[in-house]
């Protein structure tokens, strides 16, 4: 009998490691917005087109990369990151497996423009399903853009899948939510079909939150802070008087990451308990 096991084309196997790192535009928006703060970006800003489906675009003021650092970005497992086993245990980036930017072009046309502060030019890449179209000198400012066009153009399965602009510019905002109330000594911006939805200056916490939800905002958080030989916590609560019928304000940040987790959640619901009216939720935003 003859062999029958055969090793997979890079460009097949990119397209089945996308289907773990990109699920829907906000997947996407994650990871560019996390590599922006993992360049130093102090200015970042979010291009949106037709919820994610025709663009998304992200632009930094961070270090730049060189011209082959800006080629190997796209490869798998190429990451500036961590360098052998034992980083893992001593992590301060939001990314370390190398595996997004090779992932996201492996479904989509991705353009990148990059310039570290001393070079006099950038450069351009254009990548198409994970093949380099052309690599080209260019100029642009100091930092890099990611453009991310098309976004599942060669899996129309996939991007059948895809809800409508609605849901998915609701689930972009999620996201960008969370990269932007854990870091609010960035300037964040967001636009979507050319219209302004954020403008976030550099501020505290508190004020963090006050410009991404309302002014009203303010007069509902309650300052808690908690230091012990374990755990240290800061943040807010929301007063129970203005407890939602939503869980759309729970939000828990460990070494600025946002985090998802039941038992915390139960732990913030019980000290509620008694005070809140049937079917709502307190809000809470926990670092």
């Amino acid at each position: 009998m003859s062999d029958i096991i055969q090793l997979l084309p890079d460009h097949v196997a990119n397209q089945i490691a996308a289907g773990e790192v990109v699920q829907r535009p906000a997947s996407v928006v994650k990871e560019l917005l996390e590599n922006a703060i993992d360049a130093g970006g102090t200015q970042i800003k979010l291009i949106i087109k037709d919820a994610g489906k025709t663009l998304i675009q992200v632009i930094d003021n961070g270090v730049g990369m060189s011209v082959t650092d800006a080629r190997l970005s796209f490869e798998r497992h190429a990451t500036s990151k961590i360098k052998t086993a034992d980083d893992l245990f001593d992590i301060n980036t939001k990314g370390f497996r190398g595996e997004a930017l090779a992932s996201i072009a492996a479904v989509s046309h991705v353009e990148l423009k990059t310039k570290q502060e001393n070079d006099e030019l950038g450069t351009q890449l254009v990548i198409e399903g994970s093949e380099v179209k052309s690599q080209e000198v260019t100029v642009t400012p100091k930092g890099t853009s990611v453009a991310v066009k098309n976004l599942f153009y060669n899996i129309p399965a996939r991007r059948n899948f895809l809800k409508s602009n609605s849901v998915e510019l609701r689930h972009i905002m999620d996201e960008f939510h969370r990269v932007a109330l854990a870091h609010p000594t960035i300037n964040f911006s967001m636009f979507h079909n050319g219209s302004e939805l954020f403008n976030l200056p550099v501020g505290n916490n508190r004020q963090r939150i006050v410009n991404i939800f309302g002014l009203k905002t303010n007069e509902k958080l309650v300052p808690v802070t908690e230091d012990t030989e374990v755990v240290k916590i800061d943040g807010f609560v929301g007063k129970p008087e203005y407890a939602k019928k939503t869980r759309g304000e729970q939000f828990f940040f460990v070494n600025n990451r946002f985090i998802k987790s039941s038992y915390l959640n139960h732990a913030v619901n019980s000290v509620f308990e008694g005070l809140l009216t049937q079917g709502t939720h307190a809000s809470y935003f926990l670092y």
